[in-house]
């Protein structure tokens, strides 16, 4: 019943009815984020529940899998349930597999509303995961208030149309697309998110991906040209001099006012002649500056950076092998695994099919390379089709419940036994927590986009 599966779960004999208490208290003697769940049918004292964790998340994470416990109708705004809320006498000893179960939510190419961002934050906490790598800038958008240089969001902020579907297509909505957030809604996202004990790490990409700040402040680029309406890789790239570099530790400056993270992105990846020192100079700033920086795994072909810089190995695994030979900590994102953007089935009328069929079978099935030595794991969900919160529940969900389990249950995993869990009990809670998830048999009539072009690999 419960998702993620835990360590352990000792089913006693009977049910008891519960009043919604928790007797908890910081006691294990156990890894960060553990806990123990005991539901007892004749408790000696107290409350029939009893959670020992042994820090504040894992006594988070207990109540989150008493919720579970308690059936689909905890999970919703206000309570419906009628008659008595019935849990199994049992125990449950549980503890997360990886340091780091991240998700990376791209805020730049379509703009995430506050609302919905920390509607997504409630949805991690619910699988317990704990990192959101918040993608905010790129070719197509810039979403962070920047007070030293106002024209960031205000000209790179918004662009006049998107591309329509896949770029080979050649189509344009013509509609308008902007927002940003400004750095009072953000340290408002960072304070919801640490009630939840998830950590959120933003990322300003750097010196590719750059077009929508180079649009503000044209004297940044290698050549000009307005916020992208492209999608894909665009050679633009920031200029190297001395100016440039210190335009973005300002702007890095500004962005570690907001955010106490200790890791913060600085992007380098997909930077056609890109100049590594850069991206050499904004890490250095950045461990001067108390910080871990985090880069894709391109950033590996830069030379010399700070030791504890943190790799996102998203071309497969091979760099990030390479990056813990190199004494670096790692988290693995190989795009033919954990890429949610990417199509769920061969079938054409799937939404806007691009890149490789990617199930929830295929997610589940996943095993990091090198999964004791690596900081763990994160899914990416990159927008260029997802121009909605609807669009991104189709993406995310269950696949996204199905990564929840690979970086937090120990393998092995059986898929099957996990199917069933997921049909009759965690598809209930998503419908309860109103996801638009897609369906294991295919998408509903509304979810589909008869159409719109794709790019199926």
């Amino acid at each position: 019943m419960i998702l993620p599966r835990p360590v352990s779960f000792t089913r006693g004999d009977g049910e008891i009815e519960w009043d919604g208490t928790v007797d908890g208290r910081i006691s294990l003697d156990g890894p960060p984020g553990s806990y123990r769940v005991t539901i007892a049918a004749a408790p000696a004292d107290g409350s029939a529940v009893v959670v020992e964790a042994a820090d504040d998340a894992g006594f988070f994470y207990a109540r989150q899998t008493v919720n579970q416990l308690a059936g689909p109708d905890a999970f919703r705004a206000a309570p419906i349930h009628r008659g008595p809320i019935r849990l199994p006498v049992c125990v449950i000893e549980d503890a997360p597999r990886f340091a780091w179960r991240g998700v990376m939510i791209d805020v730049a190419r379509h703009f995430l509303p506050k609302h919905d961002l920390l509607r997504y934050l409630d949805l991690l906490a619910v699988h317990k995961l704990n990192v959101l790598h918040l993608h905010l800038t790129d070719d197509q958008g810039w979403r962070f208030e920047s007070k030293r240089y106002p024209k960031l969001h205000e000209v790179g902020g918004w662009r006049p149309s998107s591309r329509y579907g896949d770029r080979r297509s050649g189509g344009q909505t013509g509609r308008p697309h902007g927002g940003y957030y400004t750095q009072d809604d953000l340290r408002e996202v960072v304070a919801y998110a640490a009630r939840r004990h998830i950590t959120v790490v933003p990322e300003i990409d750097v010196p590719g991906h750059s077009q929508a700040a180079i649009a503000a402040y044209p004297e940044l680029g290698v050549s000009g040209g307005g916020v992208w309406t492209d999608w894909g890789v665009n050679p633009n790239v920031l200029k190297a001099d001395e100016s440039t570099v210190d335009f973005y530790r300002n702007v890095f400056d500004e962005l570690l006012d907001v955010f106490p993270s200790e890791v913060i992105g600085l992007g380098g990846d997909e930077a056609e002649g890109g100049d590594g020192r850069f991206v050499r100079r904004i890490a250095q700033h950045l461990a001067q500056r108390g910080r871990r920086p985090h880069g894709w795994d391109e950033v590996l072909d830069v030379g010399p950076l700070p030791t504890r810089t943190v790799i996102a190995s998203w071309r497969g695994e091979e760099a990030g092998l390479t990056a813990l030979e190199r004494g670096h900590d790692v988290v693995m994102c190989p795009e033919k695994h954990v890429y949610l953007d990417y199509r769920q089935a061969d079938d054409p009328s799937e939404p806007i099919p691009v890149g490789t069929v990617l199930t929830w079978e295929d997610v589940y099935s996943y095993e990091p390379a090198a999964a004791d030595r690596v900081l763990g794991a994160q899914a990416n969900l990159w927008t260029e089709h997802l121009d909605s919160p609807r669009r991104l529940d189709y993406a995310a969900f269950p696949r996204l419940s199905a990564f929840a389990e690979v970086v937090w249950s120990p393998a092995p995993r059986d898929i099957a036994e996990f199917r069933t869990r997921l049909t009759e009990h965690h598809l209930p809670r998503l419908d309860a927590l109103g996801v638009e998830y897609r369906p294991l048999s295919g998408p509903r009539p509304w979810q589909l986009l008869p159409g719109v072009p794709g790019f199926p690999r």
